[in-house]
């Protein structure tokens, strides 16, 4: 499995604390099954993205864990600084510096003009990749939105724990909404740390096999992240699926 978001650099934002938590987050993450695992501290208000210090970091945790391979990313806060040196240093915050961007959006306010935005990083060469939608309560009325982003070319993140109800109700059933709609590209961790919010893919992983189909399963763990590494187009685009799940009724 490829983990396209994760807070597993230490002190450099809310994630890892230091360098041995990365390491058990790191561990925990292979041992759950995942190859790739993409880093992506926070770029916001509260955390400055330091590319010097992700690179250093990135490089001293490599080969640690041999069996997990560790790649440049960032957690791209959606704001008007972001967005003009995004524009021009697109590099410096897509995942491996090629083609696709995480995008958290505030759970305050989301901008009027996020669909010109959009439409300015298309047409540079980044893919905005949404992240957990299905936690932002802004958007819960605004599927409507988040299906226009999409057909535009737009992809949406889906954390692993929402489905397994870590993040309460509605954004567990959200996520299935989104699922089902035919919007969500990828499945990631979003790791924190290793109890709390772990880097188990595995575990989603599991859940959209058993609820969806195995196919579903490796398009938004597998198929799909690894193109995002590669920054090549999705091999498996999202589509409307139906759930497996059977309703008894007495």
């Amino acid at each position: 499995m490829i983990d396209i978001h994760s807070h597993i650099l230490w002190n450099l934002d809310d994630g890892a604390r230091d360098f041995d938590e990365s390491i058990q987050m790191l561990r925990l993450a292979a041992d759950s099954g995942t190859s790739d695992i993409v880093a992506t501290p926070h770029a916001n208000l509260c955390y400055a993205f330091d590319t010097g210090a992700v690179n250093e970091r990135i490089q001293r945790l490599s080969g640690k864990i041999d069996s997990i391979r560790i790649h440049y990313g960032c957690d791209f806060h959606f704001y008007a600084d972001n967005i003009n040196d995004a524009l021009a240093n697109p590099s410096r915050y897509t995942i491996n510096g090629r083609r696709y961007l995480l995008v958290e959006f505030s759970d305050l306010l989301i901008l009027q003009n996020t669909g010109e935005v959009f439409d300015e990083m298309l047409a540079a060469q980044m893919v905005p990749v949404i992240t957990h939608p299905e936690r932002n309560p802004l958007l819960y009325l605004r599927t409507a939105d988040l299906a226009a982003w999409a057909a535009r070319g737009v992809c949406l993140q889906v954390t692993a724990q929402s489905l397994l109800g870590r993040f309460g109700s509605d954004a567990r059933d959200f996520a299935h909404e989104l699922i089902e709609r035919g919007l969500v590209a990828f499945l990631a961790s979003d790791a924190h740390d290793c109890t709390d919010r772990p880097p188990r893919l595995d575990l989603g992983y599991r859940y959209l096999a058993q609820r969806y189909a195995e196919r579903i399963a490796r398009a938004l763990c597998i198929e799909n992240p690894r193109a995002v590494l590669t920054g090549d187009p999705l091999p498996m685009p999202p589509a409307p699926v139906k759930s497996n799940r059977r309703w008894w009724f007495w």
